[in-house]
């Protein structure tokens, strides 16, 4: 499958986020003498969460049945779109309250133990497991889509990999940055992210040209098929994790552009934080 690297890369990063939200979680029950009878409400919070993206996932798939080939077109293309967009969302929210994840999780797990209020552990970890699980349950749903994923080994083979692997990284970030530290990991993955989403933006925006709702203007810039053509082994990878069209039209150059003149705007604008 041509987004094994995407669907790969997207479970990887989104299951390292999700096991540090619920690490903080736990560390601070299994920590705090009175919180730890609150640790089955935080696992009861961690599988409600994990059924609620769940059936996100099946309320997805259920309407792309539905539709009709036009109608799944027009679906695609917006789940490509939304895709992009909570990316960039989630990369800037992380921006911010990155620094403070910890801390604002701390004193919510206080106030919910002083109070005995085991119900409202179980609320913030179902609130944080579901908020990851369903922007994961998007971005693989706009990947998939339009290629058989669901129903290819190959998209199942890319999940499975990705938590192995998102499990050996979250084990190395926690011996506390002799390897390589949190700042680090997502300074990377962040900009892996803004990537990926200018790719889904712009294969979204083909989409929409494939469709005729939005014009080419020009329907070839230039050809480099001869430096890399996109539809090798390499200029597909390439194409995946950063939009990169061999033989691109003036609309889809354009997007290029304007995304990263936002992102650049966004980065400028917002306050630089970590986690």
């Amino acid at each position: 499958m041509q987004n094994f690297t995407q669907i790969l890369f997207v479970m990887w990063r989104e299951t390292v986020e999700a096991m540090l939200v619920v690490g903080i979680l736990y560390a601070w029950l299994s920590h705090n003498p009175a919180g730890a009878r609150g640790l089955k409400y935080l696992w009861g919070g961690v599988l409600a969460g994990l059924a609620g993206a769940f059936l996100l996932g099946l309320g997805i798939g259920a309407m792309n049945d539905l539709l009709s080939e036009q109608g799944h077109a027009y679906f695609m293309a917006g789940m490509l779109l939304v895709a992009a967009v909570l990316i960039v969302q989630m990369v800037f929210w992380m921006r911010r309250n990155g620094r403070r994840l910890k801390r604002d999780m701390e004193q919510a797990l206080s106030v919910s133990t002083q109070a005995e209020n085991w119900w409202g552990v179980f609320s913030l970890a179902a609130i944080a497991v579901a908020r990851e699980g369903s922007e994961t349950v998007v971005f693989l749903s706009s990947l998939a889509m339009g290629s058989n994923g669901f129903a290819s080994t190959q998209f199942w083979l890319a999940l499975g990999l990705g938590v192995i692997l998102a499990g050996a990284t979250f084990a190395l970030l926690q011996l506390g940055g002799k390897l390589i530290s949190w700042r680090v990991f997502f300074r990377v993955t962040e900009i892996l992210l803004l990537l990926l989403a200018c790719s889904l933006l712009l294969s979204g925006v083909e989409k929409l040209i494939d469709v005729q709702l939005l014009p080419v203007i020009v329907a070839q810039v230039w050809d480099t098929t001869r430096l890399l053509d996109d539809g090798s082994v390499l200029g597909s990878l390439v194409s995946s994790f950063t939009g990169y069209r061999a033989r691109p039209d003036l609309l889809t150059l354009l997007v290029f552009f304007a995304y990263w003149l936002v992102i650049r705007w966004m980065m400028r604008s917002g306050r630089p934080a970590t986690a």
